[in-house]
Formats: C-alpha cells, structure tokens, sequence
C-alpha cells in the first residue's frame, strides 16, 4: 500500500500486513509501530494518534510527546 514517507515526503511501500513501512528514495526502514510514533512526535498535526495505542485514559491527562518517549 502506497503511503507519505514521514522523511522525505514522496512514496513509501506500507505491506500489506502492517508490519513495516520502506521508501526506496530515502532509505526509510522502520515497523509500522515505528512510523506511527515517528509520524506522531514530527508532524503535529497527527500528535493525537498515540492515544490509539494506551489503554483506557479516562480520568488522565495526555501529558506531552515527551511523556511518550
């Protein structure tokens, strides 16, 4: 599956299994899981898709990017 490579902008390769993401121009080579929080601490914009990946956050606060680290 065709998807923005978080690095250089042009096409990166998704499989198909979400497993790993690859960009043949800029030698991007990460897992899926990796992406996520690549693309989360680097575009602003999606920062709130960590959240996807906890447990319950009721009665918690998000905290920062930091807090994920």
């Amino acid at each position: 599956m065709k998807i923005i490579c978080p690095k250089c902008k042009k096409g990166a390769e998704l499989t198909m299994d979400f497993t790993s993401v690859t960009c043949d121009f800029c030698g991007l080579d990460m897992s899926y899981g990796e992406y996520i929080k690549f693309v989360a601490h680097n575009e602003e914009k999606y920062s709130d898709i960590l959240g996807d990946y906890t447990g319950s956050t009721e009665g918690q606060t998000a905290g920062s990017l930091d807090d994920w680290d």
